[in-house]
């Protein structure tokens, strides 16, 4: 008993890159442990760009199997990533992918007016959020520019991780991110 109480210990010192590592060899309780640690950010960011439950919790589930599959192809720190941005990456394809699958399969309300546009979340919770003149400034923003401010800013993701979220070149989002500083310094001046 002693010897499951130690391996569990060693398992919550690990960081979450040993355990994505330990996962690829195909271990259950570093896999389990890497969940525990990082299911609640996940559904929480989720849900900031997709209100629907049943999309979040699907999309939670596909990750983590993709995680389970795939452990072994996650490259790391030797090529300037992190398991978390490891984790988000493949959460955020698999949300862009049933946004994707909803949209195939909805069908056009019959009156479909201009009245009946419901913010999307990101900009609910970036009004929650942000607010004032800050807020006012970054709503004006372009929405490739928000894109970049709202992975880097209140995602904390790297340029790499934005990157890849927003699927271009790691150049573009650093250029995008300096439009943004500027028009916002321009705005609020």
């Amino acid at each position: 008993m002693s010897g499951v109480r130690s391996r569990q210990g060693t398992l919550a010192e690990a960081d979450e890159e040993r355990l994505v590592r330990l996962v690829a060899k195909g271990d259950r309780a570093a896999f389990e442990e890497l969940y525990r640690r990082t299911s609640p950010w996940m559904a929480v960011r989720l849900r900031r760009r997709c209100s629907d439950e049943q999309i979040v919790a699907e999309v939670m589930q596909e990750s983590y199997l993709a995680v389970w599959r795939a452990a072994d192809a996650f490259a790391g720190s030797a090529v300037g990533g992190s398991a978390v941005g490891w984790l988000w990456t493949i959460a955020s394809r698999r949300l862009v992918d049933a946004f994707r699958r909803r949209a195939r399969h909805a069908q056009p309300p019959a009156a479909a007016s201009a009245e009946a546009v419901v913010p999307a979340a990101e900009d609910e919770v970036l009004a929650a959020t942000v607010g004032g003149d800050v807020g006012d400034a970054l709503r004006r923003l372009a929405p490739e520019l928000q894109a970049v401010l709202q992975a880097m800013v209140l995602d904390g993701l790297s340029v790499r991780e934005t990157a890849v979220l927003l699927g271009v070149p790691e150049g573009t989002v650093k250029t995008r991110a300096r439009r943004a500083r500027i028009a916002m310094r321009k705005a609020l001046s």
